[in-house]
C-alpha cells in the first residue's frame, strides 16, 4: 500500500500552495455560481433573490473534487509539457469542467460571447441548466470533453480507447465511486491487459471516493484501505492513496502523489520503448478520498450536508421559499473570497492565470479532445479487387462477411504505419468470418501468453474482450480522438450497448451544430450471426430489434444497410469506412449464401440504395400484378424463390422485384437525407398495386418508415415476429411466415386476376408445409429442393 504521506512530504512551496489553493477556490466559486446565480456574478452587491435562478439544477457533490484534480494536473502539464486528456466519469460535475476551461481561457475562445470579464461571468452563470443554455453535465458543448456525463460506466473504456495508438498522450480518468458499481466499469479495469507501453499512451485512473450516491453510500467508499489495495492490485494496478479534507494538507499530498505516479509512468514508457519490451507493467492509479460537497455548507437545517448524500445535487434547493437560505448561499460563495481572485473587470488575476498551461496544452484545448482535428483519411484498397464472380444471378455461393474480412485485412495492412485503424469485437472475429484479418494482425494481448496460443501479440490490432460494453467504449474513445474502426457483433447481443449507442448518436447529433467541433470517423457496426441463421443457438440468439432502436435517432447521424450479398457488402463497407460523423449499421450473414450482383451492378445498386432488379422481374413493358420487395439477405433469397414458385405455377403472372439495401431510402422526403421523392417511390413500388415486402427485422419497422408513402394501404410486410427455436434455417423462415411459400400465398391473396387458380396453388403450398415439417423432423435438415434452390431464369 502506498500512502501519499509516505512520499515527498511538501513538494509545493508556500507560494505554490497559496496559488494552487486560490485557483481551486476560483473554480469552486464559478461552479457554485453556475448552479445558483443569474446576476451579480462577483457579489459586488449584497445577494438578492432576483440574482438567483428560479429553478436550481445541477450537481455540486462531485464538483470540488474534479476541480481539485484539474488544478493539480495543470501544474504537471506546465512542468513536464504533457498532453493530458481529462475524462470525468462523474459526468454531472459539469460546472467544474466549464469553470476550469473558462479559467484557462479555452471557453471564451470557442464561445467569444462568454468573455473574460464581469459580463462574461454573468452569461457563464446564467446559461448553466437554463433554457437556451448548456446542460448540467460534461456535454459536447464543453471544451476538452470526449466523455458525456449522465449514464455511468464508460469513462475508463473511453480513456483506454483514447490512449491506444497515442503514445504521447496521458489520459487522466476520474472514476466516480457510484460509477464504479456499474458492470461496464468493473470490466473496463481489465483494459490494462491490452495497453502496449511502447506504442500506446497511458491511462491514469483516479478513483474518486466521496462516499455517497444520490441517496445511499457507495460500496467502494465503505471498503478499508486494505480491501481496496487488494482489489486494485488484483486488477493489476499500483494504488496510491490520497485521503483527507484539510485543503492545505491535501494539496501537498496530491502534488506529491502526482509527482510520483507521473515519474513512474514515464519510467515504464522509457524502459519499454528503449528496450522494445511491451511486458505488462503495474500501472499506477490514485485513490482519492475527499468529502462529498467539499467546501460547501456543513449543515442545512441542522442536517449533515457536506460529506453526505445531501450535497449530491443542490444543497440549498429552496432559496425562493426559505429566505434564510439566501444568506447561507451568500456566506458560502463569499467563503471563496472572490475579491481576491478576480480583478475589478471580473478577470482572473494575472498571478493565477499563470497556473494554467498555454495553447493546445490546456486540457480544454487539447486537439485529442476534438478528434476531427487529428483525423487522417484511411489508405483504402480498391474494394472492387475482392469481387465475387457472379456469372449468373443466384447460382453461386459465397460467405459475405468472409469476403469483407479479406477487404478489412488489407485496410489494416495499408494503415499499419499510421496506426489509426483497429477492429473491435467480443471474441467473435473468427466466428464472424473475419479470419483473414489475422493475416495482417494478431489480437491485442499484453497479459500472459502460452507457447500454444494463437494470434496473440502486444502489437495486435484486433481488440477482443468478452464485453460488448468495453468494446464499444474502446471504439468510441478511439473514434473521438480521430481514428477509425469497425465493431462486429452477434446481432442479438448488440442490444447490450443500446444505451451507449444512444449516447454516441446524441453526441454526433449535438456536435453537428457546434462549429468548433470537427467531424470524426463514423461508428461502424457489422451485425452478423443474425436472426435467420441461428440454427444451434436458438430463440435466445434471435433478435433483429437493434434496427428499430437505431432508427429512433436523428436522421442526420444514422445509416442502416442490409446488403443482400458479398459484392454489395464490399461496396457498403468501403462507403462506411470513408464516411464521417455517422453511425453506420450493416447487417449481413456469415453463412454460405447465393450471390446476385456482379461488382458493377452492386455498386450501382448500393449507390441508388434501392431499385428494381430487372433480371428478376418480368413486368417490363406492362403493369405488374404485384411488387415483391425484399430487404436483407435471407428475405431476398426467399423472395426470389417465391417469384420462381409463382412463375412456375402462374406463367402469366407479372412480378416486379424490388430490393432495398439502404433502409433509410424508405422514409418520406424531408425525414432523412437519403429519402427518395414520392414520385420516384411510386414509380418503383407503383401507385396502386399490391406490395408484398419480406424484411429482415420486425415487420412493423417498414410500416413505420413508409406510412406516409404512396400506396401504403397496399403494403403487406413479412418479417420476424418472435417465433424461433433451435431448428433449420428454412424452418425459421416458415415459423415467421417469411418463407417462399408464405410469400407466394400472400401474393395469391392479393392478386384478384388469379382468384380462380389460387385454390389449387394454395393446396400445393399447404402440402409443401407438411412435407417440410415431416422432412426436418426425420432428417434434421431442410428438403433438397429448398437447400439446393438456385435462381433458374
Amino acid at each position: 500500500m502506498v500512502l501519499a504521506e509516505q512520499l515527498s512530504t511538501k513538494p509545493l512551496s508556500a507560494d505554490q500552495l497559496q496559488k494552487i489553493d486560490a485557483y481551486w477556490r476560483a473554480a469552486n466559486y464559478l461552479s457554485v455560481g453556475q448552479i445558483y446565480l443569474m446576476d451579480n456574478p462577483l457579489l459586488r452587491e449584497p445577494l438578492k433573490l432576483e440574482h438567483v435562478k428560479p429553478r436550481l439544477l445541477g450537481h455540486w457533490g462531485t464538483t470540488p473534487g474534479l476541480n481539485f484534480i484539474y488544478v493539480h494536473l495543470n501544474r504537471i502539464i506546465k512542468r513536464d509539457h504533457l498532453n493530458i486528456l481529462y475524462i470525468t466519469g462523474p459526468g454531472h460535475g459539469g460546472p467544474g469542467l466549464v469553470a476550469n476551461t473558462y479559467l484557462e481561457g479555452t471557453y471564451s475562445e470557442v464561445y467569444p460571447n462568454i468573455g473574460q470579464d464581469t459580463e462574461g461571468l454573468r452569461k457563464l452563470f446564467k446559461q448553466f441548466s437554463f433554457p437556451g443554455g448548456i446542460p448540467s453535465h460534461v456535454a459536447p458543448e464543453t471544451p476538452g470533453s470526449i466523455h458525456e456525463g449522465g449514464e455511468l460506466g464508460y469513462a475508463l473504456s473511453h480513456a483506454f480507447g483514447a490512449a491506444f495508438d497515442n503514445p504521447d498522450l496521458l489520459v487522466a480518468c476520474v472514476v466516480g465511486d457510484g460509477e464504479a458499481e456499474t458492470g461496464p466499469l468493473a470490466t473496463s479495469w481489465h483494459s490494462n491487459k491490452f495497453l502496449n507501453p511502447i506504442h500506446d499512451g497511458a491511462v491514469l485512473p483516479i478513483l474518486h471516493l466521496n462516499g455517497y450516491k444520490i441517496a445511499n453510500p457507495t460500496i467502494l467508499a465503505r471498503l478499508s484501505r486494505e480491501e481496496l489495495q487488494s482489489l486494485f492490485v488484483g486488477y493489476g494496478y499500483k494504488p496510491y492513496f490520497v485521503e483527507g479534507s484539510d485543503p492545505a494538507e491535501m494539496h501537498q499530498l496530491m502534488a506529491a502523489t502526482l509527482d510520483t505516479v507521473i515519474h513512474e509512468i514515464q519510467e515504464i514508457q522509457h524502459n519499454a520503448r528503449s528496450k522494445g519490451d511491451p511486458t505488462r507493467p503495474q500501472w499506477p492509479m490514485i485513490i482519492l478520498r475527499t468529502p462529498k460537497g467539499w467546501t460547501g455548507p456543513k449543515e442545512v437545517d441542522g442536517k449533515k450536508t457536506e460529506d453526505f448524500w445531501r450535497s449530491h445535487q443542490v444543497p440549498l434547493a429552496e432559496v425562493a421559499s426559505k429566505p434564510e437560505y439566501l444568506q447561507i448561499l451568500e456566506n458560502w460563495m463569499r467563503s471563496y473570497k472572490p475579491e481576491e481572485l478576480f480583478d475589478e473587470n471580473g478577470r482572473l488575476i494575472p498571478e493565477l492565470q499563470e497556473l494554467a498551461p498555454q495553447g493546445e496544452k490546456r486540457m480544454g484545448a487539447l486537439p485529442h479532445a476534438n478528434g476531427g482535428l487529428l483525423t487522417r483519411d484511411l489508405k483504402m484498397p480498391d474494394f472492387r479487387r475482392y469481387a465475387v464472380p457472379v456469372p449468373h444471378p443466384g447460382t453461386t455461393e459465397a460467405e459475405a462477411t468472409r469476403i469483407m474480412g479479406q477487404f478489412l485485412r488489407d485496410v489494416m495492412k495499408l494503415n499499419q504505419d499510421q496506426r489509426n485503424f483497429r477492429i473491435f469485437g467480443p471474441d467473435e472475429t473468427a466466428s464472424n468470418r473475419w479470419n483473414a484479418v489475422f493475416e495482417a494482425s494478431d489480437r491485442t494481448w499484453v497479459a500472459e501468453t502460452y507457447d500454444y496460443d494463437e494470434h496473440l501479440s502486444p502489437d495486435g490490432r484486433v481488440m477482443e474482450i468478452l464485453s460488448e460494453h468495453t468494446c464499444q467504449g474502446w471504439l468510441e474513445g478511439y473514434l473521438l480522438t480521430g481514428r477509425h474502426g469497425f465493431f462486429s457483433c452477434y446481432e442479438a447481443f448488440i442490444h447490450l450497448v443500446d444505451s451507449m449507442f444512444n449516447q454516441h448518436a446524441k453526441w454526433l447529433k449535438t456536435t453537428r451544430h457546434i462549429p468548433w467541433r470537427r467531424p470524426i470517423p463514423s461508428l461502424n457496426y457489422l451485425l452478423t450471426s443474425h436472426v435467420w441463421r441461428q440454427d444451434h443457438n436458438g430463440f435466445s440468439h434471435q433478435d433483429p430489434g437493434f434496427l428499430d432502436h437505431v432508427v429512433n435517432k436523428k436522421a442526420d447521424v444514422i445509416r442502416v444497410y442490409l446488403p443482400p450479398d458479398a459484392n454489395t457488402l464490399l461496396s457498403v463497407t468501403d462507403h462506411c469506412l470513408r464516411s464521417r460523423h455517422y453511425v453506420n449499421v450493416v447487417v449481413a450473414g456469415k453463412q454460405p449464401a447465393l450471390q446476385y450482383l456482379d461488382m458493377d451492378a452492386a455498386i450501382k445498386h448500393c449507390t441508388q440504395g434501392l431499385g428494381i432488379w430487372e433480371w428478376a422481374s418480368n413486368d417490363q413493358g406492362s403493369e405488374p400484378d404485384v411488387v415483391m420487395a425484399c430487404c436483407g439477405d435471407v428475405p431476398t433469397m426467399e423472395t426470389l424463390a417465391a417469384v420462381d414458385f409463382l412463375r412456375q405455377h402462374l406463367p402469366d403472372i407479372k412480378i416486379r422485384v424490388v430490393n432495398v439495401v439502404n433502409l433509410m431510402k424508405l422514409q418520406p422526403p424531408g425525414e432523412h437525407p437519403h429519402s427518395i421523392s414520392d414520385v420516384d417511390y411510386a414509380s418503383i413500388f407503383t401507385p396502386d398495386k399490391p406490395i408484398v415486402f419480406a424484411f429482415h427485422g420486425y415487420p412493423w419497422l417498414i410500416h413505420r418508415l413508409t406510412y406516409r408513402r404512396p400506396n401504403h394501404n397496399n403494403l403487406h410486410v413479412r418479417g420476424y415476429k418472435e417465433e424461433g427455436t433451435t431448428t433449420t434455417p428454412f424452418d425459421m423462415c416458415v415459423l415467421n411466415e417469411v418463407d417462399r411459400f408464405s410469400l407466394a400465398d400472400d401474393v395469391l391473396d392479393r392478386v384478384d386476376r388469379f382468384k380462380y387458380e389460387r385454390a389449387h396453388i394454395k393446396q400445393i403450398i399447404h402440402n409443401k408445409f407438411v412435407e417440410h415439417k415431416q422432412y426436418i423432423h426425420q432428417y434434421g435438415e431442410d428438403m433438397p429442393e429448398v437447400r439446393n434452390w438456385k435462381w433458374p431464369y
